[in-house]
């Protein structure tokens, strides 16, 4: 990584290999690809189902797999991968396998970060009703749970891949606003990381307001991750149209399927500029694979479309000190949300291509 270039480091999902739960929930043999393969499209000219190229359809716990995706990544300017990390509470993981595989070979010898999935599993069903299942529940049980926590990842914060920012390891909170404890949790994890060596640790919180960061910042957290993924329903719809869909919702199980075009056009801001906003870079985004019709949903995106929007993130974190040059790529792998970067049959590498292209238009400046 040059001084001068941004950091994009790109969310990953391990979810692509059966474990025992996921055998009892959904059917034995259950992967992400499962719902994949069986999408179907909802319009004329709907993109489902997407079919993986390059790649094919992978399994995570092997070795080969996760050394043909670095190489993938490197090669079109992804500085590394911030592994989903789930940690329901005493001690109960689940998907670890792909990150402890990774993390025990020493390959590939590609950056990593973790990123704290905190939130219970649900079986939304996406019925009419959206009533819910739920599978495994998110629990907080208190500061032996905080330091059995630290303990678990303290080996990968130790680790030459992992990624610093300021020579400390960044570990990002997907839900930072349901962690009862917060303060508590993040004062405990800097003090036993600095008992063990480390000068400490850059705390990234997930957030859908910049206007949350002021409340984050006093709990502790160095930087906020800015996801507006869906800023263009209550941007680009009247509070009518907005009703409207609301009640298609309810009665109809009827989601907003809108242009890619239009929504991007929301996913970045000025707030991105400032030094602690770390902002998202979005390929796509499509769940009706999970949800079918339901959801809110895009469609229309085009890696030239996407390279735009990659383009304007770039320019707003281009003055800020070389560390802090920080944009999360939404998603790496989360095929059954439409939201990928790995090659498919229908673009093959063109958007890793225009991610490529952007970087390097930003560098030629």
């Amino acid at each position: 990584m040059s001084n001068s270039k941004v950091r994009i480091l790109a969310l990953y999902l391990p979810q692509f290999h059966p474990i025992p739960e996921n055998d009892v929930w959904w059917g034995k043999g259950f992967t992400e690809w499962t719902n994949v393969g069986k999408a179907k499209p909802l319009f004329k000219g709907h993109y489902q189902p997407r079919v993986p190229a390059d790649l094919g359809y992978y399994d995570l716990r092997l070795p080969e797999s996760r050394i043909a995706q670095a190489e993938l990544a490197k090669e079109h300017g992804i500085e590394g991968f911030c592994y989903w990390h789930y940690w329901f509470g005493n001690g109960k993981q689940l998907l670890e396998r792909p990150f402890n595989e990774v993390l025990k070979s020493g390959q590939p010898n590609f950056p990593f970060c973790l990123a704290w999935a905190n939130h219970s599993w649900e079986d939304k069903l996406f019925n009419k009703e959206g009533s819910k299942l739920l599978l495994i529940k998110q629990e907080y049980p208190g500061e032996a749970d905080h330091l059995m926590h630290f303990n678990a990842v303290l080996p990968a914060f130790k680790d030459m891949r992992y990624i610093r920012v300021d020579n400390k390891p960044l570990f990002l909170i997907h839900d930072p606003m349901g962690v009862p404890d917060l303060a508590l949790f993040i004062a405990n994890w800097q003090k036993w990381a600095k008992a063990n060596g480390l000068l400490g640790i850059h705390f990234v919180a997930h957030a859908f307001k910049v206007s949350q960061f002021e409340y984050l910042k006093n709990k502790g957290f160095d930087a906020v991750n800015l996801l507006r993924l869906f800023d263009f329903v209550k941007r680009e719809y009247s509070w009518i149209e907005r009703l409207y869909n609301k009640t298609s919702r309810i009665i109809f199980g009827r989601g907003l399927f809108t242009d890619y075009t239009i929504a991007s056009k929301y996913f970045h801001g000025l707030e991105d500029a400032e030094e602690t906003v770390y902002p998202t870079i979005i390929p796509n985004w499509d769940h009706s694979p999970r949800s079918g019709r339901r959801l809110n949903n895009l469609y229309n995106s085009t890696p030239e479309a996407f390279q735009r929007h990659a383009e304007q993130v770039i320019q707003y974190v281009s003055q800020k000190s070389d560390q802090h040059k920080i944009i999360f790529l939404k998603s790496w792998n989360e095929w059954a949300e439409g939201n990928y970067m790995e090659p498919d049959l229908k673009f093959g590498r063109k958007y890793l291509e225009a991610l490529k292209r952007a970087i390097h238009k930003n560098d030629s400046v």
